[in-house]
This record gives structure tokens, C-alpha cells and sequence, in this order.
């Protein structure tokens, strides 16, 4: 047998590893390569990303907000209005709040989704707490905008141009603390 041919086992243990070499890079890039993926086509429910509203077009749709917190939080969060009518294409902003009911400092993150779920192209936030740490101390409440718009290609998708209505959801999530055993 030459050098340059492998033995059947060899053959084996070579495509074994290389396997999972490639298992393991695609494991490792799975959740950057999922995020852009949903980022990219709202897929999902998730929100795109702006830095300016388009302008007012002609149509209105109701944003409905809910707020979640884990039990292992001890918040209270909730919108200061429940919805709201917005223009299409117009920047508008919304405040939510966040107590911390505890008697220690807390560090909560937000997560978030829209529904329905083809809408979340559609909509773009331009400034949002979410995914960001908020500390709170003891009895502390923090007032939390958001600014966000409609994208007016909504009206023209066969999808969602009958959508009356959106429903904006956060939930809030203790962040570990990352303490180590002592």
C-alpha cells in the first residue's frame, strides 16, 4: 500500500474527525449566523434596526404592549400606556417602566418580540433598553423609552397589509452575576 493511500480505518478516523471539526464550527457560528438571518428578514417576529423614521404615509395600525418578568426577577414592569395608535412610517415613542421590588440592587435584561411574526420586518426600532443591563436599586424605578416606526412597505406586503394590529413583548430576565464559589 503507498503512502499516499489510507487504510479503510484510517480513511474512517479522518472523515470522523474532520466531521467533527466541522460540527463543532457550525455549532459555534449557529447563533451569530441565526441572529443576522432573523435580523435580515424579520423572521421570526424579530425587529429591525434604524436610525430615522421615513415619514407619516397614510394608514394607521394599533401597537399593543406586553411586559413579562421572570420569576427569578423581582421587578414589576409594565407599559405607561397599554397601546397606541400609530402612524405608519412616523418615529414615535413609548415608556415602559421597571421596579425593583427587592431589597438589594438587581441587574435585569429585556428580550422582546413582535406578533405576528411576519410583521417583525416591518418594524424598526430606533433606540431600545433591550438586551441592555439595567441595575436597580432597592424600590428604584427606571423609565425606559423606546423609539420605533412601521416600515410603509407593510401596506404593500399581501402578508401583513390587512395587520390591525401589533403586539410589542418584552420579558425581563435576572442577569447572573457571574459570582464564583468562595
Amino acid at each position: 500500500m503507498s503512502a499516499a493511500r489510507l487504510s479503510g480505518k484510517n480513511r474512517t478516523a479522518l472523515f470522523a474527525v474532520l466531521g467533527l471539526c466541522f460540527m463543532t464550527g457550525l455549532a459555534w457560528a449557529s447563533v451569530p449566523l441565526y441572529r443576522m438571518f432573523c435580523q435580515a428578514t424579520g423572521w421570526n417576529g424579530t425587529t429591525q434596526r434604524g436610525t430615522r423614521a421615513p415619514g407619516a404615509v397614510d394608514g394607521k395600525v394599533q401597537i399593543d404592549f406586553d411586559t413579562n418578568v421572570s420569576p427569578k426577577l423581582p421587578w414589576k414592569f409594565e407599559p405607561e400606556n397599554p397601546s397606541e395608535t400609530v402612524d405608519i412610517g412616523a418615529r414615535d415613542m413609548v415608556f415602559f417602566t421597571a421596579t425593583n421590588t427587592s431589597n438589594k440592587p438587581i441587574t435585569g435584561t429585556a428580550t422582546f418580540n413582535v406578533t405576528p411574526a411576519q410583521v417583525g420586518k416591518y418594524f424598526t426600532k430606533i433606540q431600545c433598553f433591550c438586551f441592555t443591563q439595567q441595575t436597580l436599586q432597592p424600590g428604584e424605578t427606571a423609565r425606559m423609552p423606546v423609539i420605533f416606526f412601521v416600515d410603509p412597505k407593510i401596506l404593500a406586503d399581501d402578508d401583513t397589509k390587512d395587520v390591525q394590529t401589533i403586539t410589542l413583548s418584552y420579558t425581563f430576565y435576572p442577569v447572573d452575576s457571574g459570582k464564583t464559589a468562595s
